[in-house]
């Protein structure tokens, strides 16, 4: 079979990744972490002993073909790897696996009514009705959909030829091939021409998108069957994330941290989890991962192991009863007494398919292929071949002594269960990975978190929870300065976070590095005019130059130079940014010259210009420019004087405005920043508007017709600050969509100290402390002020909770108290009554369940 080479070959670029490309090597994935073979060679970096991680889940007589081992590389150098690969065995020998993109039932149904010229938004909306989720047992086909899908069903038998025939032909066209790609992580290595073997053709190649690249001509389901290898060769983001921090680490503290021999006991990492801080580590980063963990309070790797495993739709039913065994609130109990050996990690609950792959063998000596395919027949559902194998398990449990009954018993839960038994192989791989991100973010906070800036800069939606988690840590991401900034996100020596300067929109990353470059052969800029002497003007350009300026980075030049005057007018009527880039291109010609002269440097003598006198902005103004460079507000809010009200009164984000219907029939509020007004009329004459507002989660639209934007549109004016309340109703000719009828419409500054009527603190009585009572005495006011504050205290030993009132004062609850209540994990607090909905967990549960997009069936092998 090959099994030595294909180890060796796989081994061999695996070494080359990290010895000579410099590529971080993820720790293994999948069941090869189960072979001590591929451990010993280096392949996997996880001792499958130590953890029973199965050899037999890999391979196994019952199994004769080349097992899978998918490597991660990080994602920067991926295509180095490849390319290398490529070099040392040939180009005619590899080649990338085609894929066939399908036309499924959404798309079919989409691209047939666009040929019908049928509306789109009925189009849409009838895409939208289709479930996320089909009954158990149905497959996602179109005629599937139909039946479950009552729109559907009244569109196949439209009155309208247009809506029927797009139903009808879209039923024909589903399944047939639309277009052709490359498989994300599919490579074949051949050891002759892959042409003597399959079709060959090219495509263009995503690592590389000058080059085109062999692909063959078959896909990744036949193949194999050609006799040819496939290696998934995956780019994992996280391995970038964690490489960037370690570089960081180095910059900002001269420590090499060697994520492969940090401890796996230690004591801060695991209070992170404890305290459910895990937003941004791999995998454990979810609001109900969040949840699970402060009720878990994991002390050891197995626990998250198993938390990894669990957290999936199916198995999440059995997360209480593992938290209740963890805790010693539920007795943990075997149904036999042997099963402990193998069930006691996880406190007497089945979790992966490895444990019951070893009580099969344990308790009816099953061989270890028996094993495997009882394992895969479960997975797979395939009930033929687990009841063909009951009978052999009961007997062969009774001649070991064991009960019937209870065997039955267990061969049922595993029938339940084992369907959504999770590979521990896979998941104790990625738990590592998830380990060494909490590690970082547990002992290098600030570096970690520069480090998620730097790799998620492009995606607004991400940077924004980021920079949420950072005041929550306690970590002030800065400005960027051209004295402290780097190219990319960085740590100062204060432990502050500065913004990258090639992140700077209109900088770009070959300004940013001269301006470093400069700064680390000379030493930090003395003012604005040292700057623009020592870095040319064609290096940064005017553009760049303004887009520093409007960021913040020369706000360390203050009062000298402020934003505001790099916008002034000269006497002359140019702006004063033209008149730097004058001076800067005349010092450097000067310098240029006098290189050459017989006077040398001294010579060079160029008058700084004068700047100009102006009036400073205000500061939404100021805030609105540089989120304009930036891409987001990074030195404060428009918002921040209301951020109570945004955070704990509102409970709809403008993020959310799009998909009304979760909203359905409920009263909500919600607030914001009018960024853009466009009046205009509608089709039939009847004035309306349409009115952009921010809030901290990102714009959303609000349009309003005839009376309703008559009787609103003063408050719709730009830079209003407004609280909106109003109810969620079925459109009147549409039912199936919903939209925002609004009942009133208020200033936050108006509403703001008087919206907040209640403060309640919800604590375990041993949490109550002189911190707490110090803060809340602090902003205590006269009973006719502020709000009412209630506690509830909880005594968890002797299950009694205990309601208290403060009668002599009121508290003033601003943002300096909500954000004190946020970092104090041992407490919850509600506002007039509700629990406060942070902006960080509106994120839906569904997106979060993604753990892993490119994981493979727990079931294959």
């Amino acid at each position: 079979m090959g099994f030595p080479g294909y180890f060796l070959i796989v081994q061999d670029f695996i070494n080359s990744a990290r010895n000579e490309l410099g590529v971080w090597v993820g720790p293994g994935r999948g069941s090869a972490a189960g072979s001590v073979v591929a451990y010993c060679l280096g392949i996997t970096k996880l001792d499958p002993m130590k953890y029973d991680l199965l050899f037999e889940r890999f391979l196994n007589p019952d199994r004769i073909s080349l097992p899978d081992i998918d490597t991660d590389f990080d994602d920067d150098g991926r295509g180095r790897v490849l390319q290398w690969v490529m070099d040392k065995y040939g180009k005619e020998n590899c080649a990338h696996i085609i894929t066939y993109g399908t036309m499924a039932a959404k798309n079919s149904i989409k691209d047939v009514a666009r040929v019908e010229k049928f509306d789109l938004a009925r189009t849409n909306a009838l895409c939208k009705a289709m479930p996320d989720r089909l009954p158990d047992g149905m497959k996602s086909k179109l005629e599937n959909y139909i039946k479950c899908t009552p729109e559907l069903q009244q569109a196949e038998m439209s009155h309208d030829p247009r809506e029927a025939n797009t139903i009808k032909y879209a039923r024909m066209l589903e399944g047939t091939v639309r277009g052709t790609g490359i498989h994300a992580c599919g490579f074949i290595i051949c050891r002759d021409a892959i042409s003597s073997h399959v079709p060959v053709s090219t495509a263009d190649d995503p690592d590389f998108p000058d080059i085109k690249t062999a692909v063959t001509q078959y896909d990744g389901h036949v193949i194999e069957s050609t006799g040819l290898i496939k290696m998934d060769f995956l780019g994992l983001k996280t391995l970038s994330e964690m490489k960037e921090a370690c570089r960081v680490i180095k910059e900002s503290r001269g420590i090499e941290v060697d994520l492969d021999r940090i401890p796996i006991d230690d004591p801060v990492t695991y209070k992170l989890y404890q305290e459910g801080r895990t937003v941004g580590t791999f995998q454990f980063e979810s609001p109900g991962m969040q949840k699970y963990l402060k009720e878990l309070h994991p002390t050891v790797f197995e626990d998250l192991i198993a938390m990894n495993a669990l957290y999936r739709p199916g198995p999440m039913d059995y997360i209480p009863d593992f938290i209740a065994r963890k805790n010693g609130r539920q007795e943990i109990t075997y149904d036999i007494p042997v099963m402990e050996q193998y069930l006691k990690d996880t406190y007497g609950i089945t979790v992966y398919q490895e444990q019951v792959m070893l009580l099969s063998r344990l308790l009816a000596d099953f061989t270890r292929g028996e094993s495997d395919a009882l394992r895969k027949a479960m997975g797979k559902k395939k009930k033929d071949i687990v009841d063909a194998m009951k009978p052999k398990f009961i007997e062969g449990g009774k001649k070991k002594g064991h009960d019937p009954a209870v065997l039955d018993k267990i061969w049922s839960d595993w029938e339940k269960f084992a369907s959504y038994a999770f590979n521990k192989s896979h998941a104790a791989c990625y738990s590592w990975v998830a380990y060494q991100t909490a590690y970082l973010k547990a002992n290098y906070p600030s570096e970690f978190m520069s480090a998620l800036l730097t790799r998620r800069k492009d995606d607004i939606k991400e940077i924004s929870k980021l920079l949420d988690e950072c005041k929550a840590m306690g970590i002030r991401v800065m400005s960027p300065d051209v004295n402290e900034s780097f190219t990319n996100f960085g740590v100062n020596k204060d432990g502050q976070i500065r913004f990258g300067l090639g992140a700077i929109k209109g900088v770009g990353e070959g300004a940013a590095n001269a301006i470093v470059e400069e700064r680390r052969k000379n030493g930090p800029y003395k003012d604005i005019f040292d700057f623009v002497k020592r870095v040319p003007m064609s290096q940064v350009k005017k553009s760049g130059l303004e887009c520093l300026a409007l960021s913040g980075a020369f706000d360390l030049f203050a009062p000298q130079i402020t934003r505001e005057h790099f916008e002034a007018l000269t006497l002359r009527g140019e702006k004063f940014v033209d008149v730097l880039v004058r001076f800067s291109n005349q010092y450097n010609s000067a310098l240029q010259e006098a290189s050459n002269s017989f006077f040398g440097m001294d010579a060079v003598e160029v008058a700084c210009p004068a700047i100009p006198q102006c009036e400073p902005w205000s500061t939404l103004e100021r805030l609105k420019l540089e989120k304009d460079k930036v891409g987001f507000f990074l030195s404060g809010h428009p918002l921040d004087d209301y951020s109570v009200v945004m955070d704990c009164v509102c409970n709809l984000y403008m993020t959310e405005m799009q998909d009304l219907q979760s909203f359905a029939n409920q009263q909500v509020k919600f607030g914001g920043i009018v960024t853009s007004v466009v009046s205009k009329y509608t089709k039939r004459g009847t004035p309306m508007g349409i009115v952009t507002i921010e809030d901290y989660t990102g714009p959303g639209e609000l349009a309003l017709f005839g009376n309703d934007w008559a009787k609103w549109q003063n408050f719709m004016q730009e830079g209003s600050s407004l609280l909106i309340e109003g109810v969620v109703q079925p459109k009147r000719y549409n039912p199936s969509e919903f939209e925002l009828h609004i009942s009133n419409i208020s200033f936050l500054s108006e509403v703001n100290e008087s919206v907040v009527e209640t403060l309640t603190i919800v604590t375990d009585l041993d949490k109550l402390n002189n911190d707490l009572m110090v803060c809340l005495t602090q902003r205590g006011v006269e009973s006719d002020k502020g709000a009412a504050l209630d506690f509830v205290v909880v005594d968890p030993l002797k299950r009694r909770r205990l309601h208290l009132k403060a009668r002599r004062m009121n508290i003033a609850v601003d943002k300096m108290l909500t954000d004190y209540l946020d970092s104090r994990t041992d407490l919850t607090y509600q506002i007039n009554g509700r629990e406060i909905r942070r902006r960080q967990a509106a994120q839906k549960e569904e997106e979060t369940m993604a753990i892993d997009n490119d994981l493979p069936d727990p079931s294959d092998t």
